[in-house]
């Protein structure tokens, strides 16, 4: 692991029920392949340096699943949300809160990424920190043909703005609107949609 890498986490967010979808997205496959563990390996594959996943809906089983693919490892570490029910900002709360926690190993940048992105590569994760200021000022997001996404690049100074604002059903959209992160086009890698119902996952 580089230095550079240690200090980037890829903070994955796991915790909803996915009603549409017929259960938790997290503990959807692709090939046997969990898709909490597939977008976590995304995350570590890309160039961060470890993953925290945010757990909710059925914690036990998605903690489970990682810890069967990752036996032992340190990257990957899970936190759980209390209040996932709520909303997407309450997962995104509940992790950059944890890494503010971490004290003085708190990571200077966390890419923030969702479980439903199956077609999401690591080559995604690899262009957003290599052709962005992957640093505590650092803010920049996927996008796909022009469309902003995910993975978001966020850098330490910027947290504060997005805590303030990730409450309930709301994420990062309102305090990204006014930042107005860097964008890196990656339409050429993946589509970048998120499945929300068993009918897109073709």
């Amino acid at each position: 692991m580089s230095t550079t890498s240690a200090r980037i986490t890829g903070l994955l967010l796991a915790a909803g029920a996915g009603r549409r979808f017929g259960g938790p997205k997290a503990l959807a496959t692709t090939e046997g392949v969990p898709w909490v563990v597939s977008s976590a390996r995304v995350l570590l594959d890309g160039g961060c340096g470890d993953v925290l996943v945010v757990t909710g809906a059925q914690a036990p089983q998605v903690e489970d699943r990682l810890a069967e693919a990752f036996p032992g490892d340190p990257r990957v570490g899970t936190t759980f949300c209390g209040t996932w029910e709520e909303g997407m900002g309450e997962s995104l709360r509940a992790g950059l809160m944890s890494l503010v926690a971490r004290g003085r190993t708190v990571p200077l940048v966390a890419v923030a990424h969702l479980v439903d992105l199956p077609d999401v590569g690591a080559d995604v994760v690899a262009r957003l920190l290599d052709r962005s200021a992957a640093g505590p000022a650092g803010l920049a997001r996927a996008a796909y043909r022009g469309v902003a996404g995910h993975p978001v690049l966020l850098g330490q100074d910027h947290w504060q703005g997005v805590l303030s604002g990730a409450r309930g059903d709301q994420g990062a959209r309102a305090y990204l609107r006014r930042a107005r992160p860097e964008l890196v086009e990656c339409g050429d890698l993946a589509r970048g949609g998120d499945v929300d119902r068993q009918e897109e996952r073709a």
